[in-house]
């Protein structure tokens, strides 16, 4: 097997959550907090993919320290209401990776408890390791602290990880640890935009997740 760690994001990239669970939340945030503000899914989606769910909240709509507790209250009523589906191949790779010696973690802007809820759910193994939106802003991707503290607990060494994950903050953490990145390229969240950077960067596209079952080997 060449990778003996497999990095999964989760939102869009495991679950099918944006369209479903997270966009409309925002937008319940916005009618509390911007009343009159429109956001499209497409923005969305942009913003998350670019600056960052943070920098969107900061730069973009300039919440307060306590507009932000607001928006995560928000946030996480909906998503502990709503249970995402994987998608179809998610499975399959983690069950082979189980299966042949290796681990999995996941490295998402999700809480770590939302996540672990959503495997549980589905009958799915737990990852041995999961990063959550609850660790402080200076660990959560794009730092690379994710994946640094994976190599260190399981003594590997960058290349022996491979991270799957749509959106940029997941390339950025990946290349700055300088492990190997897919792009998830059946994300709901794909956009032209999103799958033009993938390819002016030389990123390998993922057209499903049982496409990763070729590639480690």
């Amino acid at each position: 097997m060449k990778y003996k760690a497999l990095v999964l994001d989760h939102d869009d990239t495991s679950v099918k959550s944006t369209p479903e669970i997270h966009y409309p939340a925002f937008l319940k945030t916005l009618e509390l907090l911007r009343p009159g503000e429109t956001l499209s899914l497409e923005d969305f989606i942009g913003y998350n993919f670019g600056i960052g769910f943070l920098a969107m909240c900061n730069d973009i709509y300039h919440f307060t320290e306590e507009e932000m507790k607001i928006e995560v209250d928000i946030w996480r009523e909906y998503t502990s209401a709503h249970i995402p589906d994987f998608y179809d191949g998610i499975e399959e790779i983690i069950r082979r990776q189980k299966a042949e010696g290796g681990i999995f973690c996941v490295v998402s802007h999700s809480f770590s408890d939302t996540i672990l809820r959503d495997y549980s759910h589905h009958g799915l193994p737990a990852p041995d390791m999961v990063f959550g939106w609850e660790l402080e802003e200076k660990y959560r991707k794009p730092s690379t602290y994710p994946l640094e503290r994976i190599m260190e607990k399981y003594n590997l060494s960058p290349k022996d990880i491979a991270v799957i994950d749509d959106l940029k903050p997941g390339y950025d953490m990946t290349i700055a640890a300088g492990a190997d990145f897919y792009y998830a390229g059946w994300s709901e969240s794909k956009t032209p935009e999103t799958e033009g950077f993938m390819r002016e960067n030389g990123v390998r596209i993922l057209s499903a997740p049982t496409d990763f079952l070729d590639i480690n080997k």
